[in-house]
């Protein structure tokens, strides 16, 4: 889940209430076989982040690019592999994670 940034406190709001579903429906299913997880992902190469920031005249996906220790947007390939992954029986012991899909930015 992202850190507090400015202007974002709803989206980072609904992210919060994902987590913590996650981790009520892993402790309420468990015992019948049910797993859940949340993937956050990170900046995403998506025709939204090529607009203009507001005051800046470098685009979205410079500005993010900036905050991604990788240095590079993610894929909808890439968030579609981890769903993937956390579908498949290759992940049958994980349960209750929130997985960022981000580059490293929740490390920062």
């Amino acid at each position: 889940m992202a850190n507090g940034h400015s202007g974002l406190g709803r989206i980072l709001g609904d992210e919060g209430c994902l987590v913590s579903f996650v981790r009520t429906w892993t402790a309420e299913l468990a015992s019948r076989g049910i797993r859940a997880n949340v993937i956050s992902p990170g900046p995403t190469e998506t025709p939204m982040v090529h607009v203009g920031c507001k005051g800046s005249s470098e685009g979205t996906s410079e500005y993010f690019r900036k905050m991604i220790p990788m240095g590079r947007l993610g894929t909808a390939d890439e968030l579609a592999a981890a769903a993937a992954f956390l579908a498949s029986d290759e992940s049958s012991f994980i349960t209750g994670i929130d997985l960022p899909v981000d580059g490293g930015t929740a490390s920062r």
